[in-house]
C-alpha cells in the first residue's frame, strides 16, 4: 500500500542517517520501505539534504532494481533472471507472466494489482526457477504453478 509523501517525515528519516551522502542507497531503501515508491518530490528532497545533484540521487535510483519511481500494484511479483533460473525456463515464465498479466517487466496491470519485475537471484537455485510475491519466496515455477500463486495472492 502506497501511503501518501510527507516531506516532515522523509526529513526524519534522512536524518536518521545523519544526511550523509555516503547513506544514500540505505536511505533510499527507508523511503522505499515508508512509501513504497521514490518520488520526483522525494529525490528532490534527499539531494537537498544530502547535499547531491539530484541526478545523482536519480542515477542510483535506476541503477539498483531494489528501487522503482512509480508506485508499485497491490501485489509486486517478481521472477529471477539469474543464470541457474535462466537454466531451468526462467525467460520462458516471464515471457508466460508478460502475456498472462498483459504488462511487461517494470509495470503495473491496467487495474492496479499486479506489478511485475525482474530480479537477478532470489537464493532460491536450488529450486529454480524462482518467484517472490511479495515477500514470499517459490521455488520450481512453471506456468501451472505461477497461475495457482496469482490466484491464491489474490484470495
Amino acid at each position: 500500500m502506497t501511503v501518501k509523501y510527507d516531506r516532515t517525515i522523509a526529513a526524519e528519516i534522512i536524518a536518521s542517517f545523519g544526511n550523509r551522502p555516503e547513506m544514500l542507497v540505505q536511505i533510499l531503501h527507508a523511503f522505499v520501505e515508508r512509501y513504497s515508491y521514490i518520488s520526483e518530490d522525494a529525490v528532490r528532497q534527499i539531494a537537498d539534504a544530502v547535499n547531491l545533484s539530484r541526478a545523482e540521487v536519480h542515477g542510483v535510483v535506476s541503477y539498483y532494481h531494489d528501487f522503482r519511481t512509480e508506485p508499485p500494484g497491490k501485489r509486486v511479483v517478481r521472477i529471477c533472471q539469474a543464470e541457474s533460473c535462466q537454466a531451468m525456463g526462467s525467460r520462458a515464465l516471464t515471457e508466460y507472466a508478460r502475456e498472462k498479466l498483459g504488462v511487461d517487466l517494470h509495470a503495473t496491470t491496467a487495474d492496479g494489482a499486479i506489478t511485475l519485475e525482474p530480479v537477478y537471484c532470489l537464493g532460491n537455485c536450488a529450486c529454480s526457477p524462482a518467484v517472490m510475491i511479495g515477500d514470499q519466496v517459490h521455488g520450481r515455477v512453471n506456468a501451472e504453478k505461477f497461475d495457482r500463486l496469482l490466484a491464491d495472492a489474490a484470495s
